[in-house]
């Protein structure tokens, strides 16, 4: 009695510290001749569950107790044991994934045979599929990933430029700006890609459109920042931005156009999107490309910023090719589904293509502002953040007038989802 005793004495003195660290769960041993209370005491009080007998005995079983007494690690064990018969995580079922002759031809890839989500996909079921490995996994974290280092990067140059009062700052800003939309805009449309044919259509004219508005801000830093000398204040340089808001127009018009003919003509399709990007490239570019002409006959010294942007160029080739020749997959179908084909290769060499670009836009921005600021055009709101604005507003509107024809059938498929999601939950 003694004994008894001294343990209900420890028992109430542990059950004062409200700690709360080992919670017990009600129904742990329901069924079998011992029993718990429910708690949120560091302890686990036993007593027998039979009344008639009119015996309750408690038993401590604070975690350090059942270590050290007699055959504690055999009773912690059983704690265990019954826990895991208690606590039901709740689990996801995820839709299994598709071959290709089992998708609409919509949804198919070239040389992609497997991993296919399903062609009516929930907006949570494309959500939690980028965490489930399919054939679009890579290319959507290859691209969200990415958008979060250009954040740090955009907010570690606002620790150190004044983006708000330093007009020749908004060039670099309009361009940091760019640089973190497009790849996160890229990740949701491969995200979402999958809850219908049309909502794929709409998902890609906006991941087509924010690739016009960075082609915008390549041209806006490179007009302001790489500009070769003898260029500066020629017809070109000051006409450059608002050529180059035309080219995002007709960038987007013609990608997007290029996915209604795509199930047709899909040869035609690949021009159309591959020429809507060409051109605003090579526009964007050829300032650069006098310039590493001029240094290659030996008309300049080399510098950190014509090394980043030899780099850059090489990783924008290198992404072009990637885009239109379908390699590795086309030599081995199938092979490389999951992991290691041509879309997911053109994501990373986009995106160290854009990192080498954004280090030589920098290096520019800052070696050259002496020279820049005495000959060469001073930035203007218009020609920069107006710019964007103006052209942001023109590319949102093509979208919608190429998403209208669409937006039925997506809404529609929408509400066909949630019907179907409400009755397997009832079920």
């Amino acid at each position: 009695m003694a004994t008894q005793g001294s343990v209900l004495a420890l028992g109430k003195c542990l059950a004062c510290l409200e700690f709360m660290l080992f919670p017990v769960w009600r129904g742990i041993g329901a069924g079998s001749s011992i029993r718990w209370t429910q708690g949120w005491e560091r302890y686990l009080k036993w007593e027998l569950a039979s009344r008639e007998q009119g015996i309750r005995i408690p038993i401590l079983d604070y975690p350090v107790w059942l270590i050290l007494c007699r055959q504690g690690h055999t009773r912690l064990r059983e704690v265990c044991q019954r826990g895991r018969g208690v606590i039901r995580l709740p689990t996801v079922k995820l839709s299994r994934l598709f071959d290709i002759n089992e998708v609409p031809k919509v949804f198919r890839e070239d040389s992609i045979i497997s991993g296919y989500r399903h062609p009516q996909s929930s907006a949570l079921d494309c959500i939690l599929s980028s965490f489930h490995m399919n054939n679009e996994t890579i290319n959507i974290w290859t691209h969200f990933l990415p958008t979060w280092y250009f954040l740090w990067r955009f907010c570690a140059l606002c620790t150190t430029m004044n983006f708000l009062n330093d007009s020749y700052a908004w060039p670099l800003l309009v361009y940091m700006l760019l640089i973190c939309i497009y790849p996160f805009t890229s990740s949701c449309a491969h995200t979402f890609s999958t809850m219908s044919p049309e909502s794929r259509h709409i998902c890609y004219f906006f991941d087509y459109g924010a690739l016009s508005l960075y082609s915008l801000g390549c041209a806006i830093s490179y007009g302001y920042y790489v500009m070769p000398d003898c260029w500066l204040n020629t017809w070109l340089h000051q006409y450059f931005v608002l050529i180059a808001i035309g080219n995002t127009l007709f960038c987007t018009s013609m990608s997007c156009y290029s996915r209604f003919v795509e199930l047709q003509f899909p040869k035609r399709s690949k021009a159309l999107r591959t020429g809507a990007f060409v051109v605003p490239f090579i526009f964007d570019t050829v300032p650069l490309f006098y310039r590493i002409l001029l240094c290659f006959w030996g008309g300049c010294s080399s510098s950190d910023a014509l090394s980043n942007h030899c780099y850059h160029l090489f990783f924008a080739f290198l992404t072009g090719f990637l885009f239109t020749a379908h390699l590795p997959e086309r030599l081995a179908p199938g092979r490389f589904d999951y992991i290691g084909h041509s879309h997911q290769l053109f994501h990373v060499s986009a995106v160290v293509g854009t990192h080498f670009q954004m280090e030589g836009i920098i290096a520019d921005m800052l070696s050259r502002r002496a020279w820049l600021q005495t000959h060469g055009l001073m930035p203007s709101f218009f020609g920069t953040i107006g710019a964007l604005v103006v052209s942001l507003a023109l590319n949102l509107g093509l979208i919608g007038l190429f998403s209208v024809p669409l937006l039925p059938n997506a809404l529609q498929a929408s509400g066909q989802q949630q019907t179907s999601t409400c009755d397997s939950k009832e079920q």
